[in-house]
């Protein structure tokens, strides 16, 4: 099955967060890596992001729950 890949101002739009701060969160694990897909190009698959967001959702309605 192919998968979409979403270049950064798409996961940007998807996210809400910028540049910086998604490549501050690649660096530091809590972000997925993106994908390379030539010698200047980079894209994420779109799996990878919405699992990071239903994670974020999942750690927003434990932490209301508690």
């Amino acid at each position: 099955m192919l998968q979409k890949i979403l270049r950064r101002p798409d996961v940007e739009k998807c996210t809400g967060l910028k540049r910086s701060s998604i490549y501050a969160g690649v660096a530091d694990g809590t972000f997925p890596k993106p994908v390379p897909l030539g010698p200047k190009a980079v894209g994420w698959l779109e799996t990878d992001i919405v699992d990071w967001q239903k994670a974020r959702i999942a750690e927003r309605d434990a932490s209301s729950a508690a």
